[in-house]
């Protein structure tokens, strides 16, 4: 049996309802700022920026700072796919 435990950690993170909305999020848009992510989940830029640095940790997401912003974007395609998979899988 091969080893599982960083695809446990990666489940795990899209297993919170508020992570997954920011994925899905950025599977729509290709990037987003703290403020944005905050005003689509409804949250305050402290929380929204506390699930960012949660899914960068994680290998979910990537980070770039222009100037005083940091704009956040899905790791890979393979984070889309899997996100977009599960949405659909979820409407059957």
């Amino acid at each position: 049996m091969p080893q599982l435990s960083n695809v446990a950690k990666f489940l795990k993170a899209l297993a919170d309802e508020t992570r997954l909305k920011i994925t899905f999020a950025l599977t729509i848009e290709e990037r987003l700022c703290v403020c944005d992510v905050a005003a689509i989940i409804g949250t305050s830029m402290a929380t929204a920026s506390h699930h960012l640095r949660y899914l960068r940790e994680h290998g979910l997401a990537k980070s770039t700072r222009e100037g005083k912003l940091v704009y956040y974007s899905l790791a890979d395609d393979h984070v889309h796919q899997i996100v977009m998979i599960a949405y659909e899988h979820s409407k059957e």
